[in-house]
């Protein structure tokens, strides 16, 4: 299990967008061992993120809702995080 996705069902509010493309992201990155895509691999990063987001956003759709929220907060929630974005 990667250790940087971070369990995004049970969100209050649910999780974004742009949070399930983060997690793909990580996840693309993790198994591909890519963390810069380059022109010769980029193409099909991209359209794996974009495929994985996809599942991702269905599964978190057709699952029952938690009990409990997740123990952490998605790093798109914290502020120190957006900080750093801008």
């Amino acid at each position: 299990m990667c250790r940087n996705i971070t369990t995004l069902r049970g969100l209050e509010p649910p999780a974004t967008s742009e949070e399930v493309e983060a997690a793909a992201r990580q996840y693309v990155r993790k198994v591909s061992g890519i963390t810069r895509p380059t022109p010769a691999t980029d193409e099909a990063f991209e359209r794996a993120v974009a495929r994985i987001a996809s599942v991702t956003a269905e599964v978190l759709r057709d699952l029952p809702p938690r009990r409990q929220p997740p123990r952490t907060v998605p790093p798109l929630r914290r502020p120190e995080v957006r900080a750093r974005m801008r």
